[in-house]
C-alpha cells in the first residue's frame, strides 16, 4: 500500500471513530452556550458578530496556509448554497426561535427529527438505501431523544412562531446534508468555511440592522460564549459535519443528531445546572443504543482494509 493510500485510510478511520464524538460534544454544547449568549445580544446581531469573528480568524489562517480555492463556478455555487442552508437557515432560525419564546429543549427535540426525514428522502435524492436494521435504530434514537426531553419536565411552547422557526431550522440542516451529499465536492476546509461564513454575514447583518435593535451588552460571559461559538461550532463542528457527510452515508451521519437532545441536556446540566433525572439518563441510553444500531453495519463495511 503506497503512502497516499495509507494517509487516505488513516483519514477515513479518523472520520469513522473520533470525528462523530468530537462533533456531538461541540454541537450539543452549542445549545446552552447559545442560550447564554442570547442573554446579552439579539439573535441576528449575535450571529453577525460570530460570523465576522470567524471570517477574521479564517482570513489570517488562509493568508498563512494559502489554501486551494474552488476552481469552477459550480463549486462556488455549491458552497454558497450549503453556507446559506447551514449558517442562515439552521443557525439563524434556531437563534430566532429561542428569542421568540421557544425553549432550548423543544428546539433540540424538533431538530432531532432530522434523521427520520433524511431516512425517508435519502433513497430518492441521493440513491441511498435505508434498511430495516437502520430504521430500527432510527426509531430507537427518536424514542430516546423524546424521552430525554419529556423526563426533564413538561414541554411548554410559548410561541407558535417559535415552533415554525424551529421547523425552518430543521428543514435547513436537513437540506444542507442532502445537498452536500449529492452535489458537494472535496474542498479545502479553510476556503470552504470562509466562503460559507461570508454568506452568513452577508444575509444576517443587513437583516439585523433592518429588523432588530442590534442590542449587544458586552460582558465576560458574552465574550466566552462567542469564543466557543466561533471556534467550537463555526470552525470545528461544521467542518466535521460536512466532512463526515461527504465521507459516509448521509443517513448514518444524520442519525448522530439523535444524540443532540441527550447531549444538550447533559451540557445544560454541566453549564447551567439543569438537573437530569434517572429517567432522562435511561432515555439517553436508549438513544445511544439506537444510534449504535443505525451506524454499526455501515461502519463495518466502510472500515478500510489494511
Amino acid at each position: 500500500m503506497d503512502q497516499t493510500a495509507v494517509r487516505a485510510s488513516s483519514q477515513q478511520r479518523w472520520l469513522i471513530t473520533l470525528a462523530p464524538v468530537i462533533f456531538l460534544a461541540l454541537w450539543s454544547a452549542g445549545f446552552p452556550i447559545a442560550k447564554i449568549g442570547l442573554r446579552y445580544a439579539t439573535p441576528l446581531a449575535l450571529l453577525s458578530i460570530r460570523f465576522a469573528l470567524s471570517i477574521g480568524v479564517l482570513l489570517v489562517v488562509c493568508a498563512w496556509r494559502r489554501p486551494a480555492w474552488p476552481t469552477s463556478g459550480r463549486a462556488w455555487l455549491h458552497l454558497i448554497v450549503t453556507g446559506f442552508l447551514v449558517q442562515v437557515m439552521y443557525f439563524g432560525l434556531s437563534y430566532l426561535s429561542l428569542t421568540a419564546g421557544l425553549s432550548s429543549t423543544v428546539l433540540a427535540l424538533v431538530v432531532s427529527l432530522q434523521p427520520i426525514i433524511v431516512g425517508v428522502l435519502a433513497p430518492a435524492l441521493v440513491a441511498e438505501r435505508v434498511g430495516a436494521r437502520k430504521w430500527i435504530g432510527l426509531i430507537l434514537g427518536l424514542v430516546g431523544a423524546v424521552g430525554v426531553i419529556v423526563a426533564r419536565g413538561p414541554l411548554q411552547v410559548q410561541s407558535t412562531s417559535g415552533v415554525l422557526l424551529a421547523v425552518g431550522a430543521l428543514i435547513g440542516i436537513t437540506a444542507a446534508m442532502l445537498y452536500e451529499k449529492r452535489f458537494g465536492t472535496r474542498q479545502d476546509p479553510l476556503s470552504a468555511n470562509l466562503i460559507q461564513y461570508t454568506v452568513g454575514l452577508i444575509f444576517c447583518a443587513p437583516l439585523s440592522f433592518a429588523f432588530e435593535t442590534m442590542h449587544v451588552q458586552w460582558s465576560g460571559a458574552l465574550i466566552a460564549a462567542l469564543l466557543y461559538l466561533v471556534i467550537g461550532n463555526s470552525l470545528i463542528a461544521v467542518t466535521l459535519l460536512l466532512a463526515m457527510t461527504r465521507a459516509g452515508k448521509v443517513s448514518q451521519v444524520a442519525s448522530l443528531f439523535f444524540f443532540v437532545p441527550p447531549g444538550a441536556a447533559l451540557m445544560s446540566y454541566l453549564l447551567l445546572g439543569e438537573v437530569m433525572s434517572v429517567w432522562a439518563c435511561c432515555a439517553m441510553a436508549v438513544a445511544i443504543l439506537g444510534v449504535a444500531i443505525a451506524t454499526r453495519s455501515s461502519r463495518a463495511r466502510e472500515r478500510p482494509a489494511m
